[in-house]
C-alpha cells in the first residue's frame, strides 16, 4: 500500500565544512518501517546546501573546500551583498552551484546509496547554524 511520511531534521554546523548526516536519514527510514519508494531532502536555508559525495576519503572534503575557496572567495569586491559578512555572499553562490534537495531511492528498507556514498549537508557559513532537512518519504 503505497504510503507517505515527512519528518523535520535539524543538523546543528560549527562552522564551514561537510557533514555527514547518512545516519540519521537511514534511522528515519528504518523506524519508519518503509521498504520500497523514494526519500527527498529539502534544506530550508539559502547558504548551505546538500550533496552526495565520497564518505571514504576525507581528503575528498577537504579537496572540494580548496576548491570551492579558490572559485568564490570570501570577500571578493564582485559582491554588493554583505549584509551577515564576507562569507554572506558567497555562501549564496556555492549554494546556487550545488542543490538544496536530494531524492534517493530505498530499495529493501535501505537507502539506495553505493558503497562509498554518503548524505552531506554542507554549511557554507563560517558561523555556527541550526539547518533544518525536510524529509519526505513515498512508497510502502
Amino acid at each position: 500500500m503505497l504510503q507517505q511520511a515527512q519528518h523535520k531534521l535539524t543538523l546543528q554546523t560549527s562552522g564551514r565544512r561537510l557533514y555527514d548526516f547518512t545516519e540519521e536519514v537511514a534511522a528515519w527510514i528504518a523506524h519508519g518501517g518503509f521498504k520500497i519508494g523514494l526519500v527527498t531532502l529539502h534544506l530550508q536555508h539559502t547558504s548551505a546546501s546538500l550533496l552526495i559525495q565520497e564518505n571514504a576519503d576525507p581528503d575528498v572534503r577537504a579537496d572540494l573546500e580548496r576548491f570551492f575557496t579558490r572559485l568564490v572567495p570570501d570577500g571578493d569586491p564582485l559582491f554588493a551583498h554583505t549584509c551577515e559578512g564576507a562569507d554572506d555572499m558567497p555562501a549564496h553562490v556555492r549554494t546556487v552551484l550545488t542543490a538544496v534537495n536530494l531524492s534517493i531511492p530505498v530499495s529493501n528498507g535501505r537507502l539506495a546509496l553505493g558503497t562509498w556514498q554518503g548524505i552531506y549537508l554542507w554549511e557554507h557559513r563560517h558561523i555556527p547554524h541550526s539547518r533544518s532537512v525536510v524529509m519526505h518519504f513515498v512508497g510502502e
